[in-house]
C-alpha cells in the first residue's frame, strides 16, 4: 500500500464563517483557523477595526436572518462557498427567575437560540448542496446541567446541543458534520463583566475546576480548529465539554 504523503497544514484556504467573531471565544476561533490559512469572515454587532486586512467583517446582527443570509452570500461571491461555519453569538443571563422579565427571556432566546438555529440552516443549505461541511455552535457546561439564577441561558444552552444533535443526524447523510462546543468558565470580557458585579466569583470557579483556573479563549479555539481539521473526521452530533474538568466534578459550585 503507498504511503500517503502527510499534509502539514490541512486547514489551509477553509472558508470559515464566525458569528459574534469580534472578542472572545469567536475572536480566538477566527485568529486559530487564521494561523492555518483560513479564510475569515465574521458578523458581529460592532464594527472589527484591528481585525487582519484580509478578513472579511460584516456589521450584522446575528438574529437578523437577512444579515445572516447576506454574510453567507459575501463568502459566496467572495470564496465560492463555506467551509466551516461558527454559531458563537450569544450573551450570558444571570437573574433570580422571578424577576426575569418577559422581554429579557426573549432576547436571551433571540441570540442564543433562534440566531444560533438560522446560522445554521443558512450554513445547512450551501453545505448540504456541496456535500461536505462542519457546523459548530457554541453551547455551554450549563447546556448539559442546572444552575440557579440562569433559567433563560441554560434553557437555551440546553436547547442548542439538542438542536445540534438533530441537525448532525439530519445533515449526516449529506457528508456535513455538525457539533457544539460546551465551554466551561472561561476568562472573556462577558464573565469578567458578571465577576465585576459579584454575580460570579472567580475563587469558587477555580475551587470547583479539576484544572484550578479558568479557561482561555485559546482553549476554546484549539479545540474548534481541530473539529475541522481531517482527525475530526468522524465526529458527528457531539456536544464536547472544554471546563478543566468542571462537569466530572460532582462537588458544589
Amino acid at each position: 500500500m503507498a504511503i500517503q504523503p502527510l499534509d502539514l497544514n490541512p486547514l489551509s484556504g477553509t472558508r470559515v464563517m464566525v458569528t459574534g467573531g469580534a472578542f472572545g471565544l469567536g475572536r480566538a476561533t477566527a485568529e486559530a483557523y487564521a494561523a492555518r490559512g483560513g479564510r475569515i469572515c465574521i458578523l458581529d454587532r460592532v464594527e472589527v477595526k484591528d481585525a487582519p486586512a484580509d478578513w472579511v467583517c460584516i456589521k450584522g446582527s446575528a438574529t437578523s436572518a437577512e444579515d445572516i443570509e447576506g454574510a453567507f452570500a459575501r463568502m459566496d461571491r467572495s470564496w465560492g462557498g463555506v467551509d466551516v461555519a461558527f454559531a458563537n453569538a450569544g450573551m450570558a443571563s444571570n437573574k433570580p427567575s422571578l424577576d426575569l422579565t418577559e422581554a429579557e427571556w426573549r432576547q436571551v432566546l433571540d441570540l442564543n437560540l433562534t440566531g444560533v438555529f438560522l446560522t445554521c440552516q443558512a450554513a445547512g443549505r450551501r453545505m448540504v448542496e456541496q456535500k461536505s461541511g462542519l457546523i459548530l455552535a457554541t453551547s455551554s457546561i450549563y447546556g448539559l446541567t442546572a444552575g440557579a439564577r440562569r433559567a433563560a441561558y441554560t434553557a437555551t444552552k440546553a436547547a442548542v446541543a439538542n438542536l445540534v444533535r438533530t441537525l448532525a443526524v439530519e445533515w449526516g447523510p449529506h457528508g456535513v458534520r455538525v457539533n457544539a462546543i460546551s465551554p466551561g468558565y472561561v476568562e472573556t470580557d462577558m464573565l469578567l463583566t458578571l465577576v465585576q458585579r459579584g454575580t460570579l466569583n472567580t475563587d469558587k470557579m477555580k475551587a470547583r475546576t479539576p484544572l484550578p483556573r479558568l479557561g482561555r479563549p485559546q482553549d476554546i479555539a484549539a479545540m474548534a480548529a481541530f473539529l475541522g481539521s481531517p482527525g475530526a473526521a468522524w465526529i458527528n452530533g457531539a456536544i464536547i465539554p472544554v471546563d478543566g474538568g468542571w462537569m466530572a466534578n460532582g462537588g458544589p459550585e
